[in-house]
């Protein structure tokens, strides 16, 4: 059984996977991987709504994935901490391994 200060630990990296458990919400932090990019730019990269976007985008500030700035009208957005980028390359590690295990399956079959 965790401690509190595990405890707390956990449920706060779990905010964070819930943040970015949505594949919009992972095209956007792919698309930012390059640098930080306005609203418009992420809407029209992802292919949807501003307001959809930015609900999106919303979420991941507020678990602290994303920060975002002022430039006149535009709101431009950067990742917080690039590193969540490596998380995203462990999971891509993982889907290659499934598919090598199902490959595998497949052929036994």
């Amino acid at each position: 059984m965790p401690n509190r200060k595990e405890q707390i630990l956990l449920e706060k990296q779990a905010e964070i996977a819930k943040a970015i458990s949505h594949p919009l919400r992972i095209a956007i932090v792919d698309f930012l991987k390059d640098g930080e990019q306005c609203v418009c730019d992420i809407a029209d990269h992802i292919g949807s709504e501003r307001s959809n976007v930015s609900r999106h985008l919303s979420v991941m500030v507020n678990a602290g994935v994303l920060e975002h700035r002022k430039e006149g009208l535009r709101v431009i957005y950067k990742l917080k901490t690039p590193c969540i980028l490596k998380f995203f390359e462990c999971m891509t590690k993982c889907l290659k391994q499934q598919a090598k295990d199902n490959k595998k399956l497949l052929s036994a079959l």
